[in-house]
């Protein structure tokens, strides 16, 4: 009975990988990582380029030794087709049944999966464009929480540096465009405090437009805010499909201002002749350090890039996913040899603080309630990015009711 029951646990140890079994996603010589991104949609809205940008970064790590002996094993990312539902069974089915360690990185703008990880304990960084990133303990924006609550710390680098692109903001009109979904409207909300602290007057924030898909006709959205004559319109819409046409719109109807939103900065929109005349013109918002930047980190990064994917294009969303795994590259590292998700939370929830050139700056607990605050400026000028403004943080305000 003896030799029974030993033949039994035995067996149950190999079953689960024998002695070198990972716990967690940490093994003796790596952490299994995977992330979540909205690779397909219906609006055609696609996050893909950030696996490149964090398998760029995480090689490089690996090139290196890894961290603390330890090598990245990054098995790559889930689509949920930004169905929150699919975020949802996305993200449990990397931490149930591919057993990875944290989720690097989370790119999707309707993510579903926050509750199940804070409940779980596990990390996952990505862009924190929603209102489920902020306040949790196990969720890293790696330009803070985009979505402050009431009270907290809101940004107010897009205004300012779009004052001192135009040359002061005294007398201009401001029109911010959101869709209906909350994530775009929320977005709305600070990003107009953003240019009201910058001392621009808003005109209007109008939240009528689909989020599921761009409207059949453009006209009554164009029509509301020619009507306005602003002098700035902000688009805080996700998909190339939607900018596009309300662009095309605008432009068709006379609008001769500026234009502005957060995802442009990507150079796919521009392969199509159509759509690069849409966004002519058009201010693109990253935060991080635009890749026409003679900065180092940006150096590193093109390297980084071509040595996993020759010849790829650089793109926003590529640039997410890279400077994701940086910054979790940077609290794996400060955690030490002894990793545990207990351990590599109170590291990064104790008094993490980092700053990159690439990105700007991070401080954690406190931009799990606020946005980092850095941002910079880029035109699309003939069917190419200049740099209007480079990357600059700012000092939040308090977000008003």
């Amino acid at each position: 009975m003896r030799v029974r029951v030993v033949a039994v646990l035995v067996a149950a140890v190999l079953a689960a990988g024998g002695c070198g079994a990972q716990q967690g996603g940490v093994g003796e010589s790596s952490v299994k990582v995977g992330g979540v991104l909205t690779k397909t949609s219906a609006s055609g809205y696609s996050t893909k380029d950030a696996e490149i940008g964090a398998r760029a970064r995480f090689e490089r790590a690996n090139a290196a030794g890894g961290v603390h002996g330890r090598k990245i094993e990054f098995v790559g990312a889930e689509d949920d087709t930004q169905d929150p539902a699919k975020g949802d069974a996305a993200a449990k089915k990397l931490v149930q049944k591919d057993g990875v360690f944290a989720l690097v990185p989370v790119h999707a703008p309707n993510f579903g999966g926050a509750a199940f990880l804070e409940q779980q304990g596990v990390p996952w960084f990505g862009w924190a464009t929603g209102p489920q990133w902020c306040g949790t303990k196990t969720g890293f924006g790696y330009n803070g929480c985009l979505a402050p609550k009431t009270g907290a710390g809101s940004q107010t680098w897009w205004g300012r540096q779009m004052a001192d692109l135009l040359g002061g903001a005294q007398g201009k009109k401001v029109w911010v465009q959101t869709s209906d979904s909350s994530g775009s409207k929320y977005g709305g909300r600070t990003i107009a405090q953003s240019f009201e602290a910058a001392g621009f007057t808003i005109a209007g924030v109008d939240s009528s437009l689909p989020g599921a898909a761009p409207p059949p006709d453009w006209l009554p959205h164009v029509s509301k805010i020619m009507a306005v004559k602003p002098d700035v319109v902000v688009s805080v819409i996700a998909g190339t499909k939607f900018n596009a046409g309300l662009y095309a719109g605008l432009k068709k109807a006379g609008y001769t201002g500026v234009l502005t939103d957060a995802t442009s900065y990507d150079a796919n929109i521009l392969k199509d002749p159509a759509q690069a005349q849409a966004f002519d013109g058009v201010i693109a918002a990253p935060m991080f350090e635009p890749f026409e930047s003679t900065a180092p980190e940006i150096a590193q990064l093109r390297e980084d890039v071509e040595a996993v994917a020759p010849g790829t294009r650089l793109t926003q969303h590529l640039a997410i996913g890279y400077w994701s795994a940086d910054i979790f590259l940077k609290i794996l590292e400060q955690t030490g040899k002894d990793l545990t998700r207990e351990r590599f939370l109170a590291a990064a929830n104790g008094s993490f603080a980092y700053e990159n050139a690439g990105f700007g700056r991070i401080a954690y607990p406190k931009d799990h309630s606020e946005p980092n605050g850095c941002g910079a400026l880029v035109k699309i000028v003939g069917g190419a990015f200049e740099v209007a403004k480079n990357l600059k943080c700012f000092a939040n305000v308090p977000l008003k009711p």
